[in-house]
């Protein structure tokens, strides 16, 4: 809640004053930190020199910070800033920063540092918490990282930030902020960086022949699979790659890491066995070719191919751009007859425009053709919802409740309602039974235990005020990583409805277990043993009401759950603050 104050009226008299100049000159909305006295002149500035204009979140922790950070990227397209408490901070907030860098998202992290001046250090606590080079903890995995020495150089170093953050492919950066120069008078002013210094950079376009060569091979091609992965970050894309795809009568088989394209869409062949028969594959900014076309024997670690011998397949993005020297996140290459380096969101209606003039003047035979495949995509994507419609009937009665009565009870609840599903999707059974209509339905999956609470609540941050409802389909072992994340949805009245996808379980990791015992030939029924989370089970309704949040359940009877979701949203929109419904769900 922002809290009005002195609101900069006059001239900056701080290091950190002016380094909240430079803030605010960078547009960021909102500041999330974990108090800490390594930036207790930029948080005194913050709030008084500059009145709190740029919101500051209060977390519980550092990954929660970076977390919202990360959410509110994905939904808004826009960075907000994270400050974190110089070196033990930084290592909290290390996991989020590297799934920022993992799912393309500019967060920009600002850490207090110091003083590097070794006779303004405390004794001891400065020092234990002093690095040489700060950054060097998440240089790895940042896209840029900096630690400007006299406060001159800050503003520069910032706006450098900005914009390296904010060029594709999108990453998170680190500045560290000497805590003795944010604590010293300011002996001549610091100007703010203008807005030529702030500016990003124009995107990447395609080499013209290059992409007439991949828009040729794609117009050729009989049996065409579109596989976008982050093109979706541009929300245009989710009307232009329709058109493309109605055009040359092309599959879509969505990735899910951003939200790409109409998932009831007769086009839309995720699930089916499209890969398995196209002559053509081509992939839209997506980085790991392997996961949506190879098959996984997790048992064995035994990988087989979905693509059909001589498929062409075709590359549209940053191809090795951003590529890191430290973390292995690439897969192992696919041979491509015609791969462009570009950014889609230039690209796409490059190539729109590029397929367009292709097939104009194509003959009566050669449409027909394009029809008659249309309409077997068309047939399998209906099959494909029918088969997963019955697959739900088929769990609906089940006590403790199936994932797909889960996505089915709240998608009833929620559907006639402006609502934004965050990052869970319930074992997928989200993206089978909703329907996702708008780019803004969904900022793209969740990337693994522990992000997803803290990406939820940056969701919610990004479409607070909008009047929407935010869903968060909620596992239990990521709640459990930072049930304290809570309580910032409750401070700062979040419109989000928490339904826990509750299995008891940290199951991915029971699964695995269960696959090694059947493998070795041990017993089965103790791959329990360090993974359930139960005996106490957590009682989240009971943890959400300590947090002032309207909560019910746990909930096991699946005709209970429908009604307690529908309370539950309706105290959300009537309120503005969040509520949550414990669901006790199957382990499979």
């Amino acid at each position: 809640m922002t809290v009005s104050g002195a609101g900069g009226t006059g001239a900056p008299q701080w290091g950190s004053d002016a380094m909240a100049e430079t803030i605010r000159a960078m547009g960021l909305p909102y500041l999330s930190l974990n108090p800490g006295s390594s930036f207790r002149g930029l948080h005194d500035s913050l709030v008084n020199y500059a009145g709190n204009e740029m919101e500051m979140i209060c977390c519980p922790h550092e990954k929660i910070a970076v977390g919202m950070a990360h959410g509110y990227a994905k939904a808004s397209g826009e960075p907000m800033g994270v400050v974190l408490h110089n070196v033990v901070g930084l290592l909290h907030g290390a996991m989020g920063i590297y799934y920022a860098s993992l799912d393309r998202v500019p967060v920009i992290v600002l850490g207090g540092a110091g003083p590097a001046e070794h006779g303004r250090r405390r004794p001891n606590i400065d020092w234990i918490h002093s690095a040489s080079v700060q950054g060097n903890a998440v240089r790895e995995f940042t896209k840029w990282d900096c630690e400007p020495r006299a406060i001159g150089d800050v503003p520069a170093a910032l706006a450098r930030g900005y914009r390296v953050a904010m060029s594709e492919p999108r990453g998170p950066v680190y500045i560290a902020l000497d805590a003795g120069l944010q604590e010293d008078p300011l002996a001549e002013p610091v100007a703010a960086p203008g807005p030529s210094l702030l500016a990003v950079p124009s995107a990447l376009g395609p080499d013209p022949a290059a992409q007439r060569r991949l828009a040729e091979l794609l117009c050729e091609s009989r049996r065409p699979v579109i596989v976008p992965g982050y093109a979706g970050r541009d929300p245009r894309c989710f009307t232009l790659l329709a058109e493309l795809a109605e055009l040359v009568a092309a599959g879509v088989h969505d990735t899910g890491i951003r939200l790409n394209f109409p998932n009831r869409h007769p086009l839309c062949v995720t699930g089916t066995a499209a890969l398995e028969q196209a002559d053509c594959v081509l992939f839209l900014d997506v980085k790991d070719m392997g996961k949506p076309t190879q098959r996984l024997d997790s048992a064995t670690r035994t990988i087989t191919s979905r693509l059909a011998p001589g498929a062409t397949v075709l590359d549209l993005g940053f191809g090795d751009l951003g590529l890191s020297s430290w973390s292995e996140d690439y897969p192992a290459p696919l041979e491509t007859a015609a791969r462009v380096t570009a950014d889609t969101s230039v690209a796409l209606p490059l190539l729109l425009e590029a397929c367009r003039e292709l097939i104009a003047g194509e003959p009566e035979e050669r449409r027909a053709a394009r029809r008659a495949y249309a309409d077997g995509l068309t047939a399998m994507h209906r099959a494909q919802r029918e088969a997963w419609a019955a697959e739900a009937a088929a769990q609906a009665a089940r006590s403790p409740v199936s994932a797909s009565r889960l996505a089915a009870e709240v998608w009833e609840a929620v559907s006639g309602h402006d609502w934004v599903l965050t990052a869970g999707t319930a074992a997928g059974w989200a993206t089978r039974l909703w329907d996702f209509d708008a780019p803004y339905r969904h900022p793209g999956a969740s990337l693994g235990t522990a992000t997803q609470i803290g990406i939820s609540l940056g969701v919610a941050l990004a479409h607070r005020g909008t009047g929407r409802l935010v869903v968060d389909l909620q596992p239990d072992g990521d709640l459990m990583f930072d049930p304290g994340a809570l309580w910032v949805a409750a401070y700062y009245r979040l419109p989000m409805l928490v339904v826990m996808f509750n299995n008891r379980a940290y199951y991915n990791d029971w699964e695995h277990q269960e696959r090694i015992a059947r493998q070795r030939g041990t017993p089965v029924e103790r791959a329990w043993i360090g993974m359930e989370i139960d005996r106490p089970a957590p009682d989240f309704a009971a943890l959400a009401r300590s947090f002032s949040w309207h909560a019910e359940g746990p909930v096991t009877d699946p005709d209970k759950v429908g009604p307690a979701v529908r309370r539950a949203a309706d105290h959300v929109l009537a309120s503005g603050t969040p509520a949550l419904v414990d669901v006790v769900c199957q382990h499979r």
